[in-house]
């Protein structure tokens, strides 16, 4: 028998109620963590922190760096809450972090790429299943193609979500009464005391925090989709079946909206879908509309964690990530000649990958690897 003591939440005997205080416990250490991020940062001196974000500016090379930092840390939902934490702190603007939060929307459906490939050996499955992965990557890229320059032109996204801010908290100064900041600065601050009685000041301190913050943003999310998986996994797939067999569009995105939130994770949602058209019970057009509804899904942590930053900044930007998703949609999904555009590049795309399966390693390592770390070293 094994005895062993796996990650919180694993024990197969633990209840839904204790398991779901857990997921409220470990949230809560998520916002902790995001807290100490952006204290971190304000520690770090100036000449540190312009030599660490140096070049991010270009806003080419912001997309890559979220891209990339997506892909390294297989979670949008950690790389936009760091970007939400260093907006927070005034380390990046709202300017710098739109194109940041675009590319980590791009990097989140490596997932669902690399997923695809297990299916490799038979053609049959691997045509299907690469198609329904690369669907979620292909609307991202025209989104992405579509409002950055629009954006730069005229800051479509970052204004409209400015005035939601303000209509939504009030304020237009730097900062708000947060009642999840008020819940998170306890526990901050007693690990900031710690560091302090152990001797770290300036930027050791500052540098400490970053560490410890990162670290619970990581563990906890981890840990929160773990739980949340386990608690409604048994439920995904019957629901998503149900749901796509009624053959609605916006009930299917809802239901990616719903069960993204409900997992904290879009490369869950869209995982399910990866074999179920693999094996050919799910067409294209079915999954196509719960990817995107995964997409707003996702954007529900970043949103989370600026609340518990107390920054006007940091509300805004993540507003712009749920923004630039439903834009997407409302552009690309309710006309049908701009709907099938994806659809057909996917579909283009699988019938030349699984033609010359290499085609299909080149995409994945040129698209999540290649592109954004040629993008972010050589795009100051």
């Amino acid at each position: 028998m094994n005895t062993a003591v796996g990650a919180p939440g694993e024990r197969r005997g633990m209840s839904t109620p204790v398991r779901a205080v857990l997921v409220v416990a470990l949230l809560y250490l998520f916002l902790t963590g995001v807290e100490l991020l952006g204290g971190g940062f304000k520690n770090l001196g100036n000449d540190l922190v312009d030599g660490l974000f140096e070049g991010v500016s270009n806003p080419i090379g912001g997309l890559c760096v979220g891209l990339l930092a997506t892909v390294l840390v297989q979670s949008s939902s950690v790389s936009t809450s760091v970007i939400v934490g260093l907006v927070a702190s005034g380390v990046v603007g709202i300017d710098e972090a739109v194109p940041m939060v675009m590319g980590a929307n791009l990097g989140t459906t490596v997932t669902n790429t690399l997923a695809s490939l297990g299916h490799l050996r038979r053609e049959q499955e691997f045509r299907r299943a690469f198609a329904a992965a690369t669907i979620h990557d292909l609307f991202n890229i025209l989104a992405v193609a579509l409002f950055l320059p629009i954006e730069l032109a005229t800051g479509y996204l970052s204004r409209t979500a400015g005035w939601i801010t303000g209509q939504v908290i009030g304020s237009s100064g730097s900062s708000f009464r947060s009642p999840l900041k008020a819940a998170v600065k306890m526990p901050a601050g007693w690990v900031e005391g710690w560091m302090v009685d152990l001797g770290a000041r300036g930027n050791v301190k500052g540098t400490m925090m970053i560490v410890v913050g990162l670290a619970l943003i990581f563990l906890a999310l981890a840990f929160i989709t773990r739980n949340m998986r386990l608690l409604v996994a048994s439920r995904v797939e019957a629901a998503i079946n149900r749901t796509l067999g009624a053959g609605s569009g916006v009930v299917a995105m809802l239901l990616g909206v719903v069960v993204t939130i409900a997992v904290q994770s879009s490369s869950i949602t869209t995982s399910v879908l990866v074999p179920l058209a693999a094996s050919g019970l799910l067409t294209l057009e079915n999954i196509y509309p719960v990817t995107l509804g995964a997409n707003v899904g996702t954007t529900v942590t970043a949103l989370l964690a600026s609340l518990a930053t107390g920054s006007p900044a940091a509300v805004t930007v993540a507003i712009v990530h749920t923004l630039f998703n439903v834009s997407g949609i409302v552009v690309f999904y309710p006309v049908q000649r701009f709907r099938r555009v994806p659809l057909r590049l996917a579909t283009g795309l699988a019938e030349m990958a699984a033609r010359r399966r290499s085609a299909a390693i080149v995409y994945a390592v040129g698209m999540f690897v290649v592109l954004p770390l040629t993008g972010a070293l050589i795009l100051r």
